[in-house]
Formats: C-alpha cells, sequence, structure tokens
C-alpha cells in the first residue's frame, strides 16, 4: 500500500521576515554599536532575517537605507536616535516598508511617543519581532519629510551656534550656545500663511509639530497627535530673556501652553517666513526659511509593541 503525502506537503513552510537593520555607531556617544549587539540576536531568535548595515556617514547611510527599501525587505530597522528615524523616513515614506527602532540616542523622542523601551534593547528587539504595526503622519517640508517638530526659531540658532562650535562636547555645547545666543538674540517678525491665512507676529519662536517633542522631551508642542491628519504651530511671543529662561523648564511638562505669550494653531499646512533663521526638524539641519510645510496623513508605517506589553515607563 502506498503511503499518503506527507502533510508538510500541502502547507508550504512560511518564508521568514526580512529586516533591514541599519546601525548608527556613533549614536549616544558609541552606544549604537552596543545596542546593535544586544538586539541582533534577539531579532535572529525571533525568527527574522536581518541584513545587518552601517554606514560611514549620513550619506551613505541614507543611500543603504533607500536600497534596502527598493530591494523590498519588509522592514527597515534604525538602531540610534531620532536622527535615524529622520534618515528612515525619507527611505520609507509612501512605500508598504515599516520602520521599526531600537533606541541608542540621547533623545528618542519618537520612540517615547510610541512607548518603545529606551532603556533595554532586548525589549524593543520584541517590538520588532512580534509587534504590531501603527500608521502615523509625517510632516514634509519640500522633498523633506519629519516625524517631530521643525524648529524655527530661538532654539534653532541655539542648534546653529552649537554646530560651528569645535568645543566643548556634548550638552555642555549646547548649554554654552543657548547662552550665547541669548546675549544678542532680539524677538524675530515672522510671517505665518496658515491654511492660507496670513498672519504677521514678533516672535520668540515658532515650532511647527508632527509630535508633541523634541530634544529627548521637551513639549514644545505638546498636545499634538500623530494620527490627528493635523499639524500643530506653536507660537511663543515676544518676553522678556529673563521670562525665556524662567519658561523654559515649563517645556519638560507642557506647562508653557499656559503662558499668555503662547499660541497654538492646527493646521493642515503652513508656511513660516523669518530672517536669518536656519529651521531644523528631527534635531536635522534643514534649510534657510521660509519653508512651507504640510502633513501627510498616515504616512509612514511603524512596528510598535503589542497592546498592554510597552515597557514601563517607555511613554515617559
Amino acid at each position: 500500500m502506498s503511503r499518503p503525502p506527507a502533510r508538510t506537503a500541502a502547507y508550504p513552510r512560511r518564508v521568514a521576515r526580512e529586516i533591514a537593520l541599519l546601525t548608527n555607531p556613533t549614536s549616544g556617544k558609541g552606544r549604537g554599536l552596543r545596542t546593535a549587539a544586544i538586539a541582533l540576536p534577539r531579532l535572529r531568535d525571533g525568527g527574522l532575517r536581518v541584513r545587518s548595515l552601517m554606514g560611514r556617514d549620513a550619506e551613505e547611510t541614507l543611500d543603504l537605507a533607500r536600497e534596502a527599501v527598493a530591494s523590498g525587505v519588509d522592514s527597515l530597522v534604525v538602531v540610534g536616535g531620532d536622527g535615524m528615524v529622520h534618515l528612515a523616513a525619507q527611505a520609507v515614506t509612501g512605500t508598504s516598508t515599516s520602520v521599526g527602532i531600537i533606541p541608542s540616542g540621547t533623545g528618542n523622542d519618537v520612540a517615547r511617543y510610541l512607548g518603545i523601551s529606551r532603556s533595554d534593547p532586548e525589549v524593543a528587539a520584541q517590538a520588532v519581532v512580534g509587534g504590531r504595526t501603527r500608521r502615523i503622519d509625517v510632516a514634509r517640508c519640500g522633498a523633506t519629510t519629519y516625524v517631530t517638530v521643525l524648529a524655527a526659531g530661538f532654539d534653532a540658532m541655539v542648534n546653529e551656534r552649537a554646530n560651528a562650535m569645535r568645543w566643548p562636547r556634548g550638552q555642555m555645547r549646547y548649554n554654552l550656545a543657548t547662552l550665547a545666543e541669548l546675549r544678542t538674540f532680539r524677538p524675530l517678525p515672522y510671517t505665518l500663511e496658515l491654511d492660507g491665512q496670513v498672519r504677521h507676529v514678533e516672535a520668540m519662536l515658532v515650532a511647527v509639530g508632527n509630535g508633541p517633542s523634541f530634544g529627548g522631551g521637551l513639549r514644545i508642542t505638546h498636545g499634538a497627535k500623530l494620527e490627528d491628519g493635523l499639524l500643530d504651530v506653536v507660537v511663543i511671543k515676544t518676553m522678556s530673556k529673563a521670562r525665556l529662561l524662567r519658561t523654559y523648564p515649563l517645556l519638560w511638562t507642557g506647562g508653557h501652553t499656559r503662558h499668555p505669550q503662547f499660541e497654538r494653531h492646527l493646521v493642515r499646512q503652513v508656511t513660516v517666513a523669518a530672517p536669518g533663521v536656519v529651521a531644523y526638524a528631527d534635531g536635522e539641519r534643514l534649510a534657510a526659511l521660509p519653508l512651507t510645510v504640510d502633513v501627510v496623513p498616515g504616512g509612514l508605517t511603524v512596528l510598535v509593541p503589542q497592546q498592554g506589553a510597552e515597557h514601563p515607563g517607555a511613554a515617559a
């Protein structure tokens, strides 16, 4: 008597998901390499086929990301901070490829938004292996997309000054740049076009948020939602330097939204113009004003933990 065919013949083996693991070796003062070394075995043990990639600079890293997406990987998983998520968004927005995040930067605001562990790479890797997908909005400025906040005022000018300094390194550079900029800073004359309505205002800064925070938890666009199809435009109008310094700590809690010089506008498109300002988005240098920003609803698919599986404190 002939044997019946094996049951497995009728059920082809499921092809493992393939991901590209893109690491920034310099993120978090070298923490990126250590984080990738911890996450990589967890990803492979979870049954994923992992293509490990690492660029020598931002340009090469972006090329690697785009090549991986074009080759058809299921997910582009970045090891780094918000700058790496920014890079991934350039390669992935508008495609079917999802983005995973293994945080190892200094800010990690996008991971904070999504409830991804910022302290345990194995837990973050689990969101890639067995998490779920979520579609979020992205902001678009010309050919560039961003996920967090566009800074276009005092904060952007501090970044510009800090980037020109060779010493010191780390956070102290930004502290010194803040003090130096504060000595000469004057309120700026802005022209804003908010969904076609033109407004002129003198202000300390204007921020255009897709998400609620930047810079490691500074909630400048407190209340911004990732899935509402809207941009949050925040204006901090003219105030004294002393009051600006007193207001700064409130950015960590969103308390600045109760300040009388605070304005918030919900729009689908905004044009921001002011003299002498180079804007930053996701902490990356973008371009000089004027700039027009619009929203791409659901433009990015991200991998997030299963509901109820978020790491304690991940969203703090």
